[in-house]
Formats: structure tokens, sequence, C-alpha cells
């Protein structure tokens, strides 16, 4: 099976150099919140994916 969901959004954010605490305030929300989409912890919502989707260049089929 192909990588999870936490695996592509944490990792597509290192392949570009950002922080987790920029991203977070790109992506209009906390850092906290964003390291819970990242780790596992909790799921986005439709409107959050989308908003990454356009942020980090990539479709929704890659990150999801």
């Amino acid at each position: 099976m192909g990588r999870s969901f936490t695996d592509i959004l944490s990792g597509i954010r290192h392949e570009k150099g950002i922080s987790q605490r920029r991203a977070a305030a790109d992506l209009h929300i906390s850092q906290a919140l964003l390291s819970h989409y990242e780790n596992g912890a909790r799921e986005p919502g439709l409107m959050f994916v989308c908003r990454a989707c356009d942020y980090y260049g990539v479709s929704a089929d890659y990150l999801l």
C-alpha cells in the first residue's frame, strides 16, 4: 500500500523546507491543529484539504 495521508502531508512540508509554524499560519490554522493532522490525531475537513492542495501545489489525489 502507498504512503498514508499523514506521511504525505508532513513529508511534502519537509520537502519544501517549510516550518510547521509557517505552514500553519499560511493555511490559517493553529500549529497545534496542523500537528494533529500530521500525526493522525485528527482528520481534516474538505476545506483544509483544498487549501493544502493549493498551498503545496499538489492534487487531492496525491495528498489523499
